[in-house]
């Protein structure tokens, strides 16, 4: 039987095709009243392997990029539009996203983020509810409603388009640099932390 306990998703059996390529579901990570959520589109395979968003090669550019920016991993909270793994790590289907939606609105409604930071096209396009030139509009703010509630949302490039397209590594770091701005002084680790 599916159920949301507080940010925890069990049982859900909504999508047929993720239900069969996911070894888990992968639930977000960081803490229940982070002033940042950063959202990506769905599992990798390692991230269905391990339970964790963003690990591997993706999740080391992000971590890199909070850390230069004076965050740490462990101040932010991480999760995806998708808790399953597509199979062959292609993109969710809109019915998908459509059924994983309410637990992505939930999340972000326990979390109450100053800012959503959406890594990549996927995720931008799912929560703006537009078309979306990530490469362009990098960095750009806009406000939307999600669940009744305005909610600041920051475009950003996904980590893994630095990792293929080495121009976009400044663009990238420069968004998470603005997202740490944006939280402010309760988004900030102490030094001490690293």
């Amino acid at each position: 039987m599916e159920h949301m306990d507080d940010l925890s998703v069990t049982g859900c059996r909504r999508c047929e095709a993720l239900v069969e390529s996911r070894s888990r579901i992968v639930d977000g990570v960081g803490p229940a009243d982070a002033d940042l959520l950063f959202v990506g589109e769905a599992p990798g395979e390692q991230e269905d392997q391990g339970g964790e968003p963003f690990v591997g090669r993706s999740g080391d550019v992000l971590d890199d990029g909070l850390r230069d920016a004076g965050l740490a991993r462990a101040d932010v909270r991480i999760t995806n539009c998708v808790r399953c793994r597509p199979p062959e790590n292609r993109d969710p289907t809109s019915g998908e996203l459509a059924n994983c939606r309410p637990y992505l609105e939930r999340e972000i409604e326990i979390v109450d983020p100053e800012v959503i930071v959406t890594l990549g096209k996927v995720p931008g396009e799912h929560l703006l509810g537009r078309d979306l030139a990530v490469t362009n509009e990098a960095g750009s703010i806009e406000d939307v409603e999600i669940s009744g509630t305005t909610r600041r949302v920051l475009v950003c490039v996904h980590p893994a388009a630095t990792l293929y397209d080495r121009s976009q590594r400044e663009t990238f770091e420069s968004t998470i640099e603005q997202a740490s701005e944006l939280a402010g002084d309760g988004g900030q680790a102490e030094l001490g932390d690293f």
